[in-house]
């Protein structure tokens, strides 16, 4: 399998989830892999939420990215609302590319079946043309999986570590039927499998420049 190189040196990271918890979901692995090994400067931006939920989202992006200089846009959209009020969510992510020029995007993708990540996953190339964006998975109950075309390796410790700080991070989501370590380490295991590894995070890139 052919590895996809990111940039050498400096790296600059913009995480992009429509909820507190989906970046950590999606991509959590990923942050504490680059947060361990590059030098970095990150950005987490989260469309909606409660001010219960923000703290949350906070507490976890310190953790997931402890130690790199890290920067916090939060929104307060309505939940499972972001079709509807999408010249707002176009402005603030807009506004953000102003001053953010990120390496590397990580956002949902296309084919996510929840309207909220499907609107970013639109928004977010459009708006940040020139960056290379990973379009992460998040799984539910819908069953709208797809194959991936990327994977970002992880040994065993960190895909426990993702799935403790999850737990950790976020306490309003743990009665939730589907919260638990099975879910999240089995699709990391899926992953893993299908790269050759222990564990793994998929993602799709659906555009790249090849240099030869």
């Amino acid at each position: 399998m052919l590895p996809l190189l990111l940039p050498a040196g400096d790296l600059t990271l913009l995480a992009v989830g429509a909820h507190p918890d989906d970046i950590e979901i999606g991509c959590g692995g990923t942050l504490l892999r680059l947060a361990a090994a590059r030098d970095l400067v990150a950005h987490v931006a989260v469309l909606t939420g409660t001010p219960e939920r923000q703290a949350e989202a906070q507490a976890a992006a310190r953790r997931f990215l402890a130690g790199v200089e890290l920067h916090l846009h939060l929104s307060d959209l309505p939940d499972g609302r972001l079709p509807a009020h999408w010249e707002s969510v176009k402005q603030r992510l807009e506004e953000l590319a102003r001053t953010v020029r990120p390496d590397l995007v990580l956002a949902p993708r296309r084919e996510d079946a929840h309207q909220d990540h499907r609107l970013l996953a639109e928004l977010v190339p459009t708006v940040w043309r020139d960056s290379l964006v990973l379009h992460y998975e998040i799984p539910k109950w819908d069953g709208d999986l797809r194959p991936v075309t990327h994977y970002v390796p992880l040994d065993d410790a960190v895909a426990r570590r993702k799935v403790d700080l999850l737990d950790e991070c976020y306490p309003s989501q743990r009665g939730r039927d589907w919260w638990d370590e099975e879910m999240f380490l089995g699709l990391m295991r899926l992953r893993g499998m299908e790269c050759r590894r222990r564990y793994a995070e998929g993602f799709v890139v659906v555009k790249a420049a090849v240099e030869v």
